[in-house]
């Protein structure tokens, strides 16, 4: 007995997954590398004008005042010689929706070229990406530079790069916030400390929000995050223009030498296609477009960019990596006008001219009319019956303008207090009256009747809306 026993362990082993196999992998850093292009240059045009239009409307006057300003806080929002209040949200509508058709319009016939070219999130990331590249080297040196340990230069180009995207930062939340506050006023008072809490609260929001989305999500707002990634294919169809690699010419791929004659190539069985990945390096959300549509594309036209570069490098014909549809792809013609694209065409006219006429059509004067509800009706020393209003007279234009208040409906009925009064440009004027009449020239308990509001525009033409209210008196 004295014998030991032999005891084999059997205790399980705890597997640990690999970040790359679990369910939700490590996201891996994209290091964009630097490419120059037709494409590139439109990206960089449109992306210089609406950058440019963003930082400048704010600065614009108009007879005086903010030509671009949306006061949430007055309920106004002035745009040049118009502006707008709750009750014209009809027109907020239609821009909202001319907006949204237009996109389905685009989108039906070039893809997502919004994405590539005009998304805000597009442009300041590649805003950041130069930045990158300016203070840390090419896409080689970036990746190099993060596998190093800390050093002093190391130190510096992190710090200065990380000052620079926050700079660029904080103007964009200044300038947004400056929409909807006066521009001049907040930027004096930011840099003096002198800001309001909310609006120091919304230019350090949104400067979070712009250093975070452009510096470090970037590809993650445009995958994960941005709806229009995910029902575009809705819009898509076999006529569509994407980005798109052609298998047929590119297949197989292969690396091989300049001098490689087309028999020596055609002996090989190698297509165009030489793998040196620039397609991928260059795109900026990490995709290989020769793996088909995917809905991570944004249709930038990097890669296009980059494939035709080396294209002309190896003497062969551009257009491997193009903007394509999948008819053309596939031997066959890209049909322009089809049901769909025709479809939305139209709807956007439709829409566009309601817009437009709704606009045209717009009253720059607005009347809502106040029952004093304390008293239904009075009878004056006179022996006249006597209800009263409370006028708010809005004036929807830029410009001061006189209106003129009148009644009809009432039989004899007097109006007291101010017909005609002088209204601020974009203010609402609160004007008291009262409304007296003989009781022998009532026959109902509530009489309808009518007031008028009247001005003349720069044209001296007269513009005259009318509102119905009511005569209360219950002793007829």
């Amino acid at each position: 007995m004295s014998e030991q026993i032999k005891i084999k362990d059997v205790t399980p082993v705890k597997i640990h997954k690999p970040a790359e196999t679990a369910n939700y992998p490590v996201r891996s850093r994209i290091y964009v590398r630097a490419v120059e292009g037709m494409l590139e240059s439109i990206r960089r045009f449109f992306g210089l004008i609406f950058l440019s239009l963003f930082a400048a409307i704010p600065w614009i006057q108009y007879n005086g005042n903010q030509a671009v300003l949306f006061d949430i806080g007055e309920q106004r929002f002035n745009i040049f010689a118009m502006t707008l209040w709750p009750q014209d949200l009809t027109i907020l509508a239609y821009i909202l929706i001319v907006s949204a058709f237009a996109l389905f319009f685009v989108t039906t016939f070039a893809g997502r070229v919004w994405c590539g070219f005009m998304c805000p999130q597009t442009t300041w990331t590649f805003i950041y990406i130069w930045f990158e590249e300016k203070i840390e080297g090419s896409r080689h040196k970036r990746m190099k530079l993060d596998e190093r340990k800390m050093d002093f230069d190391k130190f510096v180009r992190k710090t200065l790069k990380h000052f620079s995207w926050i700079v660029v930062a904080l103007l964009t939340a200044i300038t947004f916030v400056g929409y909807f506050s006066p521009i001049d006023i907040l930027f004096v008072n930011f840099f003096t400390f002198n800001v309001s809490f909310w609006a120091g609260f919304f230019i350090l929001f949104f400067t979070v929000c712009t250093y975070g989305n452009a510096g470090y999500m970037r590809e993650i707002m445009c995958i994960h995050m941005c709806p229009y990634a995910r029902f575009q294919s809705a819009m898509f169809d076999k006529d569509t223009f994407t980005v798109a690699y052609d298998p047929g010419r590119g297949e197989k791929r292969g690396p091989r030498s300049r001098k490689t004659t087309p028999e020596q190539l055609q002996e090989t069985g190698l297509g165009d296609c030489i793998d040196c990945n620039l397609c991928v390096q260059v795109c900026p959300t990490g995709i290989d477009i020769r793996n088909g549509l995917q809905y991570e594309c944004i249709n930038c036209g990097a890669c296009v960019d980059a494939c035709n570069g080396v294209m002309d490098k190896m003497g062969y014909e551009k257009g491997l990596i193009s903007f394509t549809s999948e008819h053309q792809l596939s031997g066959g013609t890209t049909k322009i006008l089809r049901p769909k694209l025709v479809g939305y065409a139209i709807v956007l006219l439709i829409m566009t001219s309601l817009l437009v006429f709704d606009i045209y059509s717009r009253a720059p004067l607005e009347l809502d009319i106040i029952k004093d509800r304390n008293s239904l009706y009075r009878e004056t020393n006179q022996g006249l019956i006597e209800n009263v209003y409370t006028l708010k007279l809005l004036n929807k234009s830029q410009n001061d303008r006189i209106f003129k208040v009148s009644i009809s409906g009432i039989e004899g009925a007097k109006f007291v207090g101010e017909s005609e009064v002088t209204v601020r440009g974009g203010e609402i004027y609160t004007l008291p009256i009262s409304v007296v009449t003989s009781p022998y020239s009532l026959t109902e308990e509530i009489t309808d009747f009518i007031f008028y509001l009247e001005t003349q525009d720069e044209d001296g033409e007269i513009i005259r809306i009318q509102e119905t209210s009511r005569f209360i008196f219950t002793d007829v």
